[in-house]
């Protein structure tokens, strides 16, 4: 029987802001030092300053998985970690973090970026090896990866449908002309949830795109695919006969969030 490849159980979350290797410096702001008057200063000390105001409406909970872009300097201007250097976002649970980090993660929504000042008692408190004093950051709320979309119950009305009955839409348009066939290996990022909403599955989250055959996928995969081009994102909903046939979870219609990155 055909399987979709990574299951649920690889999820994984980060314990805490990795420290890097050698990475080019991005320079420091200049309120480095010490929070500017127009900060706001919350109950625990923390304090934050909105950049770019963010285009979402939730914010994300300790529970949940955040998908980020992130600078890190001490207050001499000093970088000490950054995903914008590494050029690939963070994944983690918003309670795997620094206190400072997911107090000022949990006042963010989507698309939003935001400095934050963080006090070394919300910071490393002090543990040896790991960047003393308050802590600044730059943060940029990419994605709350397990929220499912709104129309994850069904199809909504501008939605497209084969005569499988594999209903998809175009999130992203792409840049590619060029489809896969059922034959190509891709390389893709995914999540997946159920109807009511609970997510089984996320290479996002994981922080690592998916390569597989086409062929050695559930169909609605297959066929979906084979619709988009490089640099695409679609949303698929694929009913059970398309997905595990009700032989195995996750049972019912499927909803996916597709990225096709590469055909290989």
């Amino acid at each position: 029987m055909r399987i979709l490849m990574i299951p649920a159980a690889a999820l994984v979350a980060a314990t805490a802001l990795a420290q890097p290797a050698t990475l080019k410096a991005i320079p420091a702001p200049s309120d480095v030092a010490a929070p500017p008057a127009d900060a706001t200063k919350t109950a625990s000390g923390l304090a934050t300053k909105v950049l770019t105001a963010g285009s979402g409406k939730d914010h994300p909970t300790e529970a949940d998985l955040v998908s980020v872009h992130y600078t890190g300097w001490t207050t001499d201007g000093k970088m000490f970690d950054s995903s914008v250097a590494r050029g690939k976002p963070s994944n983690f649970r918003v309670n795997r973090v620094i206190p400072g980090f997911s107090e000022g993660l949990q006042l963010m929504v989507t698309g939003e970026k935001r400095r934050l000042w963080i006090p070394e008692a919300l910071a490393y408190k002090g543990a040896p090896g790991k960047p003393a004093g308050m802590l600044v950051f730059d943060v940029e709320l990419l994605d709350i990866p397990n929220r499912a979309p709104a129309d994850v119950k069904a199809p909504p009305a501008d939605a497209k449908k084969t005569a499988s009955g594999l209903a998809y839409k175009v999130l992203k348009e792409g840049v590619g002309g060029r489809h896969p066939k059922a034959s190509s290996t891709v390389t893709v990022h995914y999540t997946g949830w159920t109807t009511d909403g609970k997510m089984f599955d996320s290479s996002v989250a994981r922080g690592q795109p998916a390569t597989f055959p086409l062929d050695n996928v559930i169909p609605g995969w297959t066929e979906g695919l084979q619709l988009m081009v490089e640099g695409e994102q679609m949303r698929f909903w694929i009913p059970e006969k398309l997905a595990y046939g009700g032989k195995q979870a996750p049972y019912g219609l499927l909803v996916f969030d597709v990225e096709l990155i590469k055909i290989e």
